[in-house]
């Protein structure tokens, strides 16, 4: 299960919607809730990290809490987005170098790689739909976190 702390910022039946306090500092701008540079914000579009998580323990506005998710998730997850378009991708290169005449390969690779782009992304958008209600992918409200974190971030004056 991985871990972050985050402050609860409203409460809706059995959700909570939470916003990540990280524990470091950001590495661009140096803080720890939304972005603190507005230049590196506009081009990175930086944004408060607001989410919903399944409120188990009846936690209250304002409260700091532990929220997680299962790493397997994630890590599946991060293997779809990134691996599905580039193998979709490279089969559409493939498909394009075989049915291409030889005088222009070039431009049906480059139709097939966007063509192969264009059908993971569609499967991915797809895929993402009929995972947005699985249990499995929803952060969880672990337990009450430890109020200092926020205590600590404001003395130093972040």
């Amino acid at each position: 299960m991985i871990e972050e702390n985050a402050l609860v910022l409203g409460i809706d039946n059995n959700t909570a919607t939470l916003e990540i306090v990280r524990s470091a500092p950001c590495g661009i701008c140096g803080q720890t809730r939304g972005c603190g540079i507005s230049l590196w914000g506009k081009i990175f579009r930086h944004k408060s990290s607001i989410f919903k998580a399944i409120n188990n323990i009846n936690v209250r506005i304002g409260d700091i809490v532990v929220v997680g998710i299962e790493e397997k998730a994630v890590l599946f997850s991060s293997m779809m987005v990134y691996g599905l378009p580039l193998i979709t991708m490279l089969i559409g290169v493939l498909i394009a170098n075989a049915l291409s005449p030889a005088s222009s390969g070039d431009l049906y690779a480059v139709l097939g790689a966007l063509s192969g782009l264009a059908v993971g992304y569609a499967w991915l958008k797809g895929h993402a739909q009929t995972k947005r209600f699985d249990s499995r992918y929803q952060p969880v409200i672990l337990r009450l976190g430890d109020r200092s974190v926020i205590n600590m971030k404001c003395e130093r004056g972040e």
